[in-house]
């Protein structure tokens, strides 16, 4: 997503995913997880929700006709 309203910096927006990548850093030999420049954040609540994300795979699928 670019434009005046991007949520992120386009020259910092890579700089986790290259850190993760290829970083001796402890912090950064983890698996998974949800990083945002650099520090590892709680994600929505949503992400362990079973039954709200089988309702999002549904309409996902309503919508685009394409089922999962």
């Amino acid at each position: 997503m670019g434009g005046p309203s991007a949520p992120d910096d386009l020259e910092l927006g890579h700089r986790t995913q290259e850190w993760l990548a290829s970083g001796d850093d402890p912090r950064s030999l983890t698996t998974g997880g949800y990083w945002y420049h650099g520090e590892r954040l709680r994600p929505h609540r949503a992400v362990h929700d079973e039954a709200f994300q089988d309702r999002l795979l549904e309409a996902l699928a309503m919508e685009t006709g394409t089922a999962l």
